[in-house]
């Protein structure tokens, strides 16, 4: 069997995704064996070695995305609903659209959103694809592996969908139409043999994914689920404490809370994680810490809708596992993981600077800088997101584990005159000129471009499907 090494010199900087004094190593070089992390110092080439030279570059682990709706990337900046909160947004936007994806539109928006993410320096990505309704002509979950495939990207396919809906069956176009347990569940058998790999590095994996547990499954159902899910050795994952008509729905029908009723279907847990939770109160805090149940936040789609910020200091506090999701691009038309690093370290501050009081009324303390560090943001967007998705292979830049690693050149305008360019994607946004994106040490982004795509062909596509789109609605 023949040894494949790269060693990758001369890096200004390395962030690793470790807690506390780990979060930075020296470097300069990392040396990757067999797409394996094999030793990061000062090494000297060896024999037959490819070596990329990282000078001016800044190491990252690669980001992992743990929430997304690839489909959506099609119904950017939607006028109908750029200004609509949750609710009304939903019909204005996804589900006004969803009918009219067919197989080759869905292609598209899954090939242009993963695109977009793997040019961000992410390598895994968690899509929570609802599109699943009787009689589909088109098998949306093989469509995505395909893709992700292609482009050489982990991906972890959360099967959505729904049991019930919100008015009677008869009065909804068939694309809204819900499926039954027993097809879900039939469905989830397919996927779970087809595809999913309970390696700890796997670059496949199927989860659990009732789109949403207090509108689109019975409560006995999704009992059912989370023990179909655990017998399978799978996780779950779905929407919770979005807005308040979480809240509101969740009081008016169980007389709990949102994460209550999540706790009383058997789905909380290390084995699961929810997007958003921004609306939540002290007594939930506690139980998704107590039983080790993660979030993906979504600072960016949260923001565009309206929703708020989640709570994600005192979550990770009570030991809530953190990690980062875009969300979908109808509700985020930046839906890339350095733009959803900027936000969530921006408005973990902004929340807790709207906690402070002056000292007259009591307050202790002046702003909320303190509430996130770049390093915090980091972990939570890399190795925060590996342990979300149970990928034990991906813990950071660090010997023994994949070579899952993002090679910026901060070359812009933006990030000149930084004081500590390990900093800068964080802190100034953007999109920084991508070195190299490496998947498992193989390079899938060499040089700020991606082999076998051409963009400019690819923005002819979604220019001429966007018309087509909008001529049928």
């Amino acid at each position: 069997m023949t040894t494949s090494s790269l060693l990758i010199t001369n890096t200004t900087a390395i962030m690793t995704g470790l807690p506390g004094a780990a979060a930075r190593h020296a470097g300069p070089d990392i040396r990757v064996v067999d797409g394996v992390i094999a030793a990061i110092g000062k090494l000297l080439p060896q024999p037959g070695e490819r070596v990329l030279d990282g000078s001016d570059c800044i190491a990252y682990p690669a980001w992992v995305n743990t929430h997304h709706h690839l489909f959506q990337s099609m119904l950017k900046g939607d006028p109908g609903g750029i200004n609509a909160s949750l609710t009304p947004w939903l019909a204005t936007a996804p589900y006004k659209y969803r009918g009219s994806f067919d197989e080759r539109l869905f292609r598209l928006a899954a090939r242009i959103g993963l695109v977009e993410l793997m040019r961000s320096g992410c390598a895994t990505v968690a899509d929570h694809n609802y599109l699943y309704y009787p009689g589909m002509l088109f098998d949306s979950s093989a469509i995505l592996f395909e893709e992700a495939e292609a482009l050489g990207l982990r991906f972890v396919l959360c099967r959505g969908g729904a049991t019930q809906a919100r008015q009677p069956e008869a009065q909804l176009p068939n694309a809204m139409r819900p499926e039954t347990l027993d097809r879900y569940l039939s469905d989830m058998t397919r996927l779970i043999g087809r595809y999913h790999d309970p390696a700890p590095a796997a670059m496949r994996r199927v989860v659990m994914a009732p789109t949403t547990p207090l509108f689109s499954v019975a409560p006995q159902e999704l009992k059912a689920m989370a023990a179909f899910a655990r017998a399978a050795g799978i996780r779950l994952h779905s929407h919770l404490s979005e807005t308040v008509s979480y809240q509101e729905s969740a009081q008016a029908k169980y007389r709990c809370s949102p994460v209550e009723f999540a706790a009383r279907q058997d789905w909380l847990g290390p084995d699961v994680w929810f997007a958003h939770l921004v609306k939540l109160d002290a007594e939930e805090i506690r139980l998704l810490g107590q039983t080790g149940t993660g979030i993906a936040h979504c600072p960016q789609s949260n923001g565009r809708l309206g929703s708020g910020i989640a709570p994600i200091r005192e979550l990770e506090l009570a030991g809530v596992p953190i990690s980062i999701g875009v969300d979908g691009a109808a509700s985020n038309e930046a839906a890339d993981m350095v733009s959803e690093a900027h936000a969530a370290w921006l408005t973990q501050r902004a929340r807790r600077g709207e906690q402070a009081l002056p000292a007259y009324a009591g307050g202790t303390f002046e702003g909320g800088a303190d509430a996130a560090t770049v390093e915090d943001v980091v972990r939570w967007g890399t190795t925060g997101g590996a342990k979300v998705l149970g990928l034990a292979g991906l813990d950071g830049v660090q010997v023994g584990q994949q070579a899952d690693i993002a090679l910026y050149r901060l070359d812009d305008p933006r990030y000149f005159g930084l004081h500590d360019p390990a900093l800068g994607p964080v802190v100034a946004g953007g999109r920084p000129y991508l070195k190299c994106l490496l998947v498992g040490g193989r390079a899938v982004v060499e040089d700020d471009r991606i082999p076998g795509v051409d963009l400019v062909e690819l923005g002819r596509q979604a220019r001429t499907a966007v018309r087509a789109l909008l001529a049928a609605n």
